[in-house]
Parts: structure tokens; C-alpha cells; sequence
């Protein structure tokens, strides 16, 4: 069945299929330099690497220099109920400036109370009060670090005091704050399961508009009715359907693989990275067809 196409408003500055910078992956990718030519782009958290001196701080230079760059942050904890923290804002702009890094994405989520870090991603409340609230934070974190940011749908396992269902409450809080959507595959793969929903239609009710990139990863299989979003395993092919299907509609935009541990050898990830290349490919080839004809 055919798709409307939509075209997303503001997409990354990155092209092409990414991978996420982890330092277990430096000295393979040292080893390897060629395989540098498979990649359009890596991501890294912020807080990982902004204080970084020596020779880790160097090597991190030399790769911001020669390739292109998003970040993802960990500890914004733009639906927590502390203030934010402004000096860490300060050292993310100068960060990002540094290091000519337009794109700053974080997780719609929690990771702190009123106490301090949890050193999690935690829910929040599907609520109009928890819209207004992260709204107002994003607003303050767009002018403190010179940038529109994305937000990211993460996976939750329950929901905490919701009167709204996640799809309501994604799309109130991207139009309430005006701002980008991350938008995460394997996240709405994981939910779907955990939660019962069909996740093509998940997809098509999102803002697809609002997409600034992609990521997917992998995932534990607990139980059929249990997914665990851990990044720590390949692709299944049920996030690749899934990933294949939002090509469909917003085509080849950039897409990130997520792997946090359990690393395997650099070129098995490098096949994962080339699938999603292929994909874009052929998306863009359906695309092009489509227009020629009208």
C-alpha cells in the first residue's frame, strides 16, 4: 500500500548511516582506517567526552576535524524536577561550538530527582502538566546552547501517572515546545510489544515532519510479551521492516546504530551500518521513481 511522502522540516546537517563513537571502538577503527569510508557520521554523548584532555581529548579532535558529528545527550534531564543545571549548558555550548557540532538531541525522559541524578532514563507522567513543564525546559535549553535540540521517544516499561497515551503526549510536547523529533525505531518496536500497539500505526501518528534523524539498535528478548531496549545485540528483522517502512514515508534521512557493549568485531557493524546504507539507497531510488511519474 502506498505512503504520503513527507518531507522532514529540518534535517540533520549529517548524512547517511552513522555509528555512535565508543572509546572500545577507537583502536579497531585505528586498525582499520578504511572502514571509515563506510560511515557518513558518528554520535557521541556529550557528558563522555566535553572534559576530556590528553591523549583521549586529542584523539577526539582528530575525529571531530575530519568527520561529521551529532550528540546525544544523557544527563539534560529536560522532564526531571530540578532546575537545569546552566553550568552544564555553558559546557555544552562550548562543547558543541568547538567541536562544530549542530545537532543536540536528548531522551523525552527523566533522570533525576528532586535529590539529585538517578543515573537512569526514567518515565514521566503523560500529563498536560508534564507537557508545559519539558516545553519550557526545551525552550530554555535551545537559547542556552544556541541550537534547536531534538527530543527522543524512549522505551519506558510503565507507565507513571499517564493521562495520555505516549503518542498523545509526544506529539503535545513537540508542538507545545516547537522543537525536533529523534525519532528512535527500536524504541517504538520495543513499546509495541511491551504495550500492545501496533507500531506501523504508532508511526504514522507521529509528527514525521518534525524528524531530524534516526537511530535503531538492538534488543533482549525476555519474553514474548518483554522486550528490553539494551543496545547490546544485532538488529532484528523486525526493526528493520520497521525502519524500511519509515523510509516509506519520510525518506533516506540520516540514521544512527546505536551499540553501547557487548561489542562484536568492527565489520559485523559495519555490515549493520551498510544495511541501513542499502535501505536508504533504495528508499531514495522509490522516492525519485515515484516523482518521475508523477
Amino acid at each position: 500500500m502506498a505512503v504520503e511522502a513527507i518531507q522532514p522540516v529540518r534535517p540533520a546537517r549529517v548524512r547517511g548511516a552513522g555509528l555512535g563513537l565508543r572509546r572500545a571502538l577507537l583502536e579497531p577503527l585505528a586498525a582499520a582506517p578504511e572502514s571509515l569510508e563506510r560511515l557518513g557520521f558518528f554520535e557521541v554523548a556529550p557528558e563522555n567526552w566535553m572534559h576530556l584532555g590528553g591523549r583521549l581529548g586529542r584523539t577526539f579532535r582528530e575525529y571531530t576535524e575530519a568527520h561529521p558529528f551529532v550528540c546525544h545527550g544523557l544527563s539534560l534531564d529536560i522532564g526531571g524536577p530540578r532546575p537545569l543545571d546552566t553550568a552544564f549548558l555553558s559546557d555544552l555550548r562550548r562543547f558543541l561550538d568547538t567541536h562544530d557540532i549542530e545537532d543536540y538531541t536528548e531522551h523525552l525522559s527523566a533522570c533525576g530527582d528532586e535529590k539529585g541524578h538517578l543515573y537512569d532514563l526514567m518515565p514521566i507522567p503523560f500529563t498536560e502538566e508534564a507537557v508545559r513543564h519539558v516545553a519550557r525546559r526545551v525552550l530554555q535549553v535551545q537559547e542556552a546552547i544556541g541550537r534547536r535540540m531534538a527530543l527522543e521517544n524512549v522505551s519506558y516499561y510503565t507507565p507513571v501517572g499517564a493521562r495520555m497515551s505516549e503518542l498523545e503526549f509526544i506529539r503535545a510536547v513537540l508542538s507545545e515546545a516547537d522543537c525536533d523529533l529523534l525519532l528512535d525505531v527500536n524504541n517504538i518496536y520495543v513499546n509495541s510489544i511491551n504495550h500492545g500497539y501496533d507500531p506501523v500505526g504508532f508511526l504514522d501518528g507521529l509528527p514525521l515532519e518534525r524528524v531530524r534523524y534516526i537511530h535503531i539498535a538492538g534488543h533482549e528478548e525476555e519474553a514474548p510479551d518483554l522486550r528490553v531496549d539494551t543496545h547490546g545485540q544485532p538488529v532484528c528483522g523486525d526493526v528493520w521492516d520497521l525502519l524500511e517502512a519509515t523510509y516509506e514515508r519520510i525518506g533516506p534521512v540520516p540514521t544512527l546504530l546505536e551499540r553501547d557493549f557487548n561489542f562484536p568485531a568492527l565489520e559485523v557493524l559495519l555490515e549493520e551500518t551498510d544495511r541501513i546504507r542499502a535501505l536508504q539507497v533504495n528508499a531514495a531510488g522509490k522516492r525519485a521513481s515515484l516523482q518521475a511519474h508523477g
